[in-house]
């Protein structure tokens, strides 16, 4: 048995390799929600952590994990690749497939689970952002996916939006860049794959009588347009008009996005100046962030988090005064930041990441100091949220859900059994 480098092989070499996959025994394994997938997938907690394992060919096993890597590299949002293990063979002498080992998400949830629980009413939106968004930072590092789909994502939360996860990459390819027909190749596949696991949805009663899913799937490939335009079409502007490239700058940072360079082309012939700018990998406020806190998180939760410190900034400096911003930044962590995810009881951290925990508080101030006309402390925001809203929330540290595991899925002490039992009789199963 082979296997490759990977920060934690140790404690994975006393799994049953020599078994297969689909026969490994329930002791070993954890039930957690997955989107459909063609190969055998289970899942194990090692020391407190959750790798997810895949049964594949040792060729696309090898190929993945060199793809998961490299997109890691680039700051492409995917899931960590652990390893790869290789010439399996059970007791009895027979090949089995390798299987390649990557690390669950933490927080992440499938689009099946996201609408199980429908507990976003604009969900579909922000779904289908994210995952435009997800295909548009691929291609621009020139990642041809070859089978974008919602099942071969996953989602977390971000400050209220979602942020999407490459989990699958058997299939795709890392090139210098895309051509314009290999881009499309991929709007095709993303929109026919979308349309499939949206009508499945609709048959399984999932999806809202207002969506419809081919609508939908299209809506996919004009959100991707959208965003490469914005990202990658010249701009041809007049002797007086730099401020519009100001503009757009300004628009690419908000979007998440950073210029390495522009690119300036004057012809003799045409007065006006045609200005490309050149764009890098998005993560705009969260690198802010965390060179200013040292904090890592999603982009939108590192944007709100960043505007409410430019808030206590203003309101914390005496005006007049000469603080640097890293000094505030300190001071705003201590002050601020830390309390409240400190003032989180240990039996509710598992609910919502922190950093969604302190945007919701954040949130949940701003509605009680409208609702009482004056301002309300973070303090007592956060016993109010802790209090009304965070502790009737569901796990999603590790949610976990029957309906939605498919075949081979299975749950240490039988209790999804009981729950599908129940479930298909009709039966109350609780808040999930």
């Amino acid at each position: 048995m082979q296997f490759a480098s990977g920060p934690d092989p140790t404690d994975l070499l006393t799994l049953p390799w020599s078994t297969p996959l689909e026969k490994w025994p329930r002791e070993k394994l954890v039930s957690l929600p997955r989107g459909i997938s063609r190969h055998v997938v289970r899942f194990v907690r090692i020391g407190g952590i959750v790798y997810a394992i895949k049964e594949i060919s040792q060729g696309l096993a090898e190929h993945e994990y060199e793809q998961l890597r490299e997109l890691a590299r680039l700051s492409i949002p995917v899931v960590q690749a652990v390893g790869v293990v290789a010439n399996r063979f059970t007791p009895e002498g027979e090949p089995l497939d390798a299987a390649l080992v990557t690390k669950h998400l933490r927080f992440s949830l499938p689009y099946r689970a996201l609408f199980s629980r429908r507990i976003d009413p604009d969900l579909e939106p922000k779904l289908l952002d994210a995952l435009a968004e997800l295909l548009v930072r691929l291609h621009l590092a020139g990642f041809a996916w070859k089978d974008c789909s919602l099942s071969n994502t996953l989602f977390r939360r971000d400050a209220g939006a979602l942020a999407a996860y490459l989990v699958d990459a058997e299939t795709g390819e890392l090139r210098e860049s895309l051509s314009n027909g290999q881009r499309w190749q991929d709007l095709e596949i993303v929109e026919t794959n979308v349309a499939g696991e949206l009508l499945d949805l609709q048959m399984s009663g999932m999806l809202p009588e207002s969506i419809d899913p081919l609508e939908t799937a299209i809506s996919v490939v004009q959100r991707y347009e959208k965003l490469w335009d914005l990202l990658t079409e010249p701009q041809t502007v007049g002797d007086e008009e730099w401020w519009r490239i100001e503009q757009r700058l300004r628009k690419l940072n908000e979007l998440g996005y950073d210029v390495a360079q522009i690119q300036v082309s004057e012809h003799a012939d045409n007065p006006r100046i045609m200005v490309q700018t050149q764009v890098v990998d998005a993560g705009h406020h969260r690198r802010r962030l965390f060179s200013l806190t040292g904090i890592d998180v999603q982009e939108n939760q590192a944007r709100r988090i960043l505007n409410d410190l430019d808030t206590y900034r203003s309101q914390a400096v005496m005006p007049g005064t000469d603080v640097d911003e890293d000094t505030v930044a300190h001071h705003y962590v201590t002050d601020v930041y830390d309390p409240v995810i400190e003032a989180i009881p240990g039996d509710l951290r598992d609910k919502l990441e922190p950093a969604e925990v302190f945007h919701e508080v954040l949130e949940h101030r701003w509605f009680l100091s409208e609702s009482m006309g004056r301002e309300v402390s973070m303090a007592d925001a956060t016993r109010s949220y802790v209090d009304t809203v965070l502790r009737y929330r569901p796990d999603e540290k590790a949610f976990l859900d029957s309906s939605l595991m498919g075949v081979g899925s299975l749950d240490d002490d039988g209790a999804l059994d009981d729950f599908s039992e129940r479930a298909a009789a009709g039966e109350d199963t609780g808040p999930w």
